[in-house]
């Protein structure tokens, strides 16, 4: 059985229901999704750890607030894990904490 992850980012005109693809190898299951702001992927990381994801990855966007909520948000279902920038250059070279 191969390991559920999921990679989420954000860009202000994604729609979490819609902006994702999944990649399938026998190890992994990776799920990528676009979401606008911090409220929708918190809504979007409870799905998809209700669906098995057992690690979401977030994009550097994400700032420590950011990440926090969606360490809440999912509640110990999943791992939480963050990709790292100070600013991010998709938004503007801005952090998300400073924008959502």
């Amino acid at each position: 059985m191969a390991l559920k992850v999921a990679f989420i980012f954000l860009s202000p005109s994604a729609d979490g229901e819609k902006d994702r693809t999944v990649i399938k190898t026998q190890e992994v299951e990776l799920t990528t999704v676009g979401v606008a702001d911090y409220a929708m992927a918190e809504a979007v990381a409870v799905k998809l750890a209700d669906e098995g994801i057992g690690a979401i990855e977030l994009c550097g966007g994400f700032g420590h607030e950011g990440t926090a909520r969606m360490v809440k948000a999912v509640g110990g279902r999943a791992a939480v894990g963050v990709v790292r920038f100070d600013i991010h250059p998709g938004l503007g070279n801005q952090s998300g904490d400073g924008l959502f």
